[in-house]
């Protein structure tokens, strides 16, 4: 699957978690790791934004972003047009964003997981696929609103 380029991002609360779930996938995936790159305090908006930008601009086909409660990252990365962003609090809500609201991005709380629910959460989360049918009506709603809203 190294043809599926993934785009991760995090701040310093989800660090660890961000470079052990890179370690595990970097056989399987094209990564790219848009930062942070140590356990200094920074600030989340940046990472995720980035994140959100590669996937939207369809540079990425999926994008995971982790902090601390998995909450700020999802709402920075939701304010970008075009992204659905789920948080991913164990392995079949992560199975369900994708397959019900065409998700294209999953965050995540460091804080909460261990490492291997994690790795498992996005093992879901990547291997997913929208169902389209009655639940494509609904995405296309979000898209509608989205879309006449600027």
């Amino acid at each position: 699957m190294k043809d599926k380029r993934i785009i991760i991002g995090s701040d310093h609360g989800g660090y660890e978690l961000k470079s052990y779930i890179i370690e595990q996938l970097k056989d399987e995936y094209e990564i790219n790791d848009v930062g942070t790159h140590s356990l200094d305090s920074c600030d989340y908006p940046i990472f995720a934004r980035e994140v959100a930008e590669g996937v939207a601009s369809g540079s990425y086909e999926r994008g995971i972003v982790i902090c601390t409660s998995g909450e700020g990252v999802a709402i920075m990365a939701n304010k970008v047009k075009g992204i659905r962003c789920g948080i991913g609090y164990n392995e079949e809500v992560a199975h369900l964003i994708v397959e019900h609201n065409d998700a294209n991005m999953l965050s995540m709380g460091a804080k909460y997981l261990s490492h291997e629910e994690a790795l498992k959460i996005v093992r879901e989360f990547l291997n997913a696929t929208h169902l389209g049918g009655r639940h494509e009506k609904r995405v296309n709603l979000i898209k509608e609103f989205e879309n006449n809203q600027y």
